[in-house]
């Protein structure tokens, strides 16, 4: 039978500035470990600490530009765009004018498992 999720729960966010996270599918609004599904509102000029997750990334961007990092360059990922990092690969998130975007990750975001650069 299929499950309504009626509402995301809010989760605070990494980076320079506030962002925007509502957790529709994981471990907070879920109690799903297995995967998570979540819709970022990001300002412009937000830059978050780069990572080196042990999980899969699926990002839609639905509006504006989402610039990923990565240590062979940078990916612009525009509205109707979509990007894939997989685990282990170094990755930095940023939106120079503001974006909003739909992230999945495969097993689901942890603290714990996102290995942020520290500093």
């Amino acid at each position: 039978m299929p499950k309504l999720i009626p509402k995301p729960t809010i989760i605070q966010s990494a980076g320079n500035k506030p962002k925007r996270i509502e957790e529709f599918v994981g471990r907070v609004n879920t109690s799903d470990d297995s995967v998570s599904m979540a819709r970022m509102t990001s300002p412009p000029g937000w830059v978050e600490p780069g990572q080196t997750p042990e999980f899969c990334e699926y990002t839609l961007v639905l509006s504006g530009i989402l610039k990923v990092e990565f240590e062979g360059g940078i990916i612009e990922v525009h509205a109707g765009q979509a990007v894939e990092t997989k685990p282990g690969e170094w990755v930095r998130y940023s939106t120079p004018d503001g974006a909003e975007y739909v992230a999945v990750c495969l097993p689901a975001f942890s603290p714990q498992t996102v290995h942020r650069d520290e500093g």
